[in-house]
C-alpha cells in the first residue's frame, strides 16, 4: 500500500511538474537581435551618432514593440509601430547626440509581446574634439 502511494505521489509530481515547465507561448515567441550593442569606437565631435539594431522575429506570432526607450535624453531611438510578422525583420534606429564630449555608455530598453519581453541593447563610445 504505502509503495503504491509513492508511486502515484512521484507520477502526479511529474505530471504536474512537465506542465508548469512547458508554458505554450514561451518558446514561440521570440525576438532575436543580431547584435546586443553598438560601439561607435572614437569618433569626433559632431560626427554620425546613428546605428542600427536589426532583429528578427523567430516567433509563430506577430511580435509587437510596445516601448523602445533610451535611458537619456542624449539617445533617441525610433522603431517599427506595425506588428512584425514571423520569419520577418524589423529594425531599431538610434540616434546619439555625437554634440556631447567624453565616453558614454547609454542603454535602450525594448519592451514586446515576444517570450523575452525585455531586451536591452547598449551604444557605447567616447566622443573627442574636432
Amino acid at each position: 500500500m504505502k509503495k503504491a502511494f509513492i508511486l502515484a505521489a512521484i507520477f502526479c509530481f511529474t505530471i504536474f511538474g512537465l506542465t508548469a515547465q512547458n508554458p505554450q507561448s514561451a518558446s514561440k515567441d521570440s525576438i532575436i537581435f543580431e547584435k546586443l550593442v553598438h560601439d561607435y569606437g572614437t569618433i569626433t565631435q559632431g560626427a554620425d551618432g546613428n546605428c542600427e539594431f536589426v532583429f528578427t522575429n523567430k516567433g509563430e506570432k506577430p511580435i509587437i514593440l510596445s516601448n523602445v526607450r533610451a535611458s537619456c535624453g542624449c539617445t533617441a531611438p525610433t522603431w517599427p509601430r506595425e506588428p512584425i510578422l514571423p520569419g520577418q525583420q524589423g529594425v531599431i534606429k538610434v540616434g546619439y547626440n555625437t554634440l556631447i564630449l567624453g565616453g558614454f555608455s547609454k542603454v535602450i530598453s525594448v519592451t514586446s509581446n515576444a517570450a523575452n519581453s525585455n531586451v536591452t541593447l547598449t551604444v557605447k563610445g567616447n566622443v573627442v574634439q574636432k
